[in-house]
């Protein structure tokens, strides 16, 4: 059994600003860990394509995007909301973005490996329809949902977003759509300061306090997310990888561990091995102490492989 590994050299071109947490650094921070911890023998590297912009109108306005390609600037950067930049070729990174997830989709749909993982920046979860925000341009996961419901004729098609802050972009694009069970988890009193009131019957949004303990995130994913799922039926399940809820990333006040997202990911694994042979995206969101998502990211790869893996 092995991962496919999506990711572009283009993807680190959106560099507006050494300082900002959003870097170029955290592919690398990812890539050496990978190397590192020995998984380099179950990784197979493909190189992503960008995406045209007929997947991203399915999903966001077009007046959105056709007015991103309009501001882009010559040099420098401008802001796209107070978080953030956008230079002359973020545009540039944020199609391979998309084109990562939508290259993974249609490898786990058509190749006997069915676990993607996409290396991937900017992040999408934060992204609506018609508004970049937190540090977001596309919703990467968005777009690959939907485009596996047009190109497969999927019916059911679970996101699964474990990021410490909640992916509203997400919710606000599929709260009308039933083909898409969203669940997610993140930190109260948080960016992108939001609360839970917006779930539904395929719609379930976990809030939970600043210092919440690993424990404590597990039972209540363990408890609502999985036999949401497990009912759901998914005929694939993608996850919006946020990895900023660890203890070491200063986004958070959230105490999680390398091992609590292996755990999450092995549950996830034993539901798509139950409902869909085992399809799984997974794409990079947040995640900013460097080394902690290095490790986590290996973490993450080591629970889609499986409980002999870790």
């Amino acid at each position: 059994m092995s991962i496919t590994l999506f990711s572009h050299k283009d993807c680190a071109l959106h560099n507006p600003d050494p300082h900002h947490p959003e870097c170029p650094a955290r592919l690398d921070a990812i890539n050496d860990q990978i190397i590192r911890s020995g998984l380099d023998f179950v990784i197979v590297r493909e190189q992503a394509t960008a995406s045209g912009l007929a997947p991203i109108y399915q999903v966001h306005d077009r007046a959105y995007v056709d007015g991103l390609f309009a501001k882009v600037p010559a040099d420098g950067h401008i802001w796209l909301d107070p978080d953030t930049p956008m230079t002359s070729q973020t545009l540039t990174s944020a199609l391979m973005a998309v084109g990562a997830n939508i290259n993974a989709v249609d490898h786990v749909m058509s190749h006997t490996n069915h676990q993607a993982f996409c290396a991937v920046r900017p992040p999408g979860h934060h992204a609506t329809r018609n508004q970049a925000m937190g540090f977001c341009v596309f919703n990467n996961i968005a777009i690959a949902a939907r485009y596996a419901i047009d190109h497969y004729g999927l019916e059911r098609v679970a996101i699964v977003d474990f990021d410490v802050h909640h992916g509203n972009g997400t919710e606000d694009i599929f709260e009308h759509d039933p083909r898409v069970l969203f669940c997610s988890s993140f930190q109260q009193q948080l960016y992108p300061f939001v609360d839970e009131n917006h779930n539904n019957e395929h719609i379930l949004s976990i809030g939970l306090p600043p210092s919440c303990k690993n424990y404590e995130w597990r039972e209540a994913v363990y408890q609502r997310w999985f036999p949401k799922i497990d009912a759901f039926k998914p005929q694939l399940i993608l996850i919006s990888a946020g990895f900023d809820g660890h203890i070491e990333d200063e986004m958070s006040q959230f105490l999680l561990k390398e091992d609590d997202y292996y755990w999450v990911t092995e549950q996830l694994k034993r539901l798509a091995d139950k409902h869909c042979q085992g399809r799984i995206v997974s794409t990079l969101e947040g995640g900013y102490a460097l080394s902690a998502l290095g490790r986590s990211v290996v973490a993450h790869l080591k629970g889609m492989l499986g409980s002999d893996a870790y």
